[in-house]
């Protein structure tokens, strides 16, 4: 499995980062990958990382920030206005989804959610517990929080005998241990130190519920100014760019 970060920026793109986009190319047999998150800045880094917009067949999506999936309405546009798209796009994420997106496409680009297209864009809900499966990839959420005016999710994916764990935005919540829990990668929010921060994730908490999730690696993402100036030992930093393959 090659993952390469897009972004891993926090809302207000600190240490010049692009908003929050994973990369996942499975396998040989899975091809074209999937993104996991697509934050407002994604459509961007896909360009400059020279990813194909039109094969990426799924996004998966933790919650409903701008950040994490305010990028959706440029990559669909991109398909019908540039990229010359005709595979469908499936979009899965947490209830809201389907509301949201049309929403968010309106007030960006108004009239652009009911425009004829060349590919269908399909939008699956996933409730927290119940496993989706979509082109070859299994995705299981689990429940956060991180207010976002929808459910924030955990997501576990599993592909090609690979599991890769993204704990999204949230404070420490028992169930990061399951999502994470012997992951070939665990990706986890570090937004700060050990200073708390209500609804984000810090260092020190995280670090002491390591023995517990036992991920064979972790990156840390969506950091603050004040991590990024002075990141402990233990873990990979992500970087815009980064490529890590397991």
């Amino acid at each position: 499995m090659r993952l390469q970060v897009l972004g891993c920026g926090d809302a207000f793109g600190s240490g010049g980062r692009f908003h929050t986009c994973f990369h996942v190319d499975a396998s040989e047999d899975l091809p074209g990958g999937f993104l996991i998150d697509c934050g407002a800045s994604s459509l961007i880094a896909i360009r400059r990382f020279g990813v194909e917009p039109n094969r990426i067949h799924t996004v998966f999506l933790t919650h409903l920030h701008g950040d994490h999936f305010g990028g959706l309405p440029w990559l669909i546009l991109d398909g019908q206005l540039v990229s010359g798209r005709t595979q469908p796009l499936t979009v899965v994420g947490p209830p809201g989804t389907a509301e949201r997106l049309p929403a968010a496409m309106e007030v960006l680009f108004p009239g652009s959610s009911t425009a004829e297209r060349r590919f269908r864009v399909v939008v699956e809900e996933m409730e927290a517990g119940r496993p989706v499966e979509t082109g070859g990839v299994r995705a299981t959420a689990y429940a956060m929080r991180h207010p976002s005016g929808a459910p924030a999710h955990a997501l576990r994916i599993e592909a090609a005998g690979k599991v890769v764990s993204y704990t999204g935005d949230t404070e420490w919540v028992e169930d990061i241990v399951a999502v994470g829990h012997g992951a070939d990668l665990l990706i986890a929010e570090g937004y700060t130190v050990e200073r708390p921060v209500k609804f984000h994730l810090d260092w020190a908490t995280l670090k002491r519920h390591l023995p517990e999730i036992g991920p064979k690696r972790l990156m840390l993402t969506h950091m603050s100014p004040e991590m990024i100036a002075h990141p402990p030992d233990g873990y990979i930093a992500a970087e815009d760019g980064l490529v890590v393959t397991f």
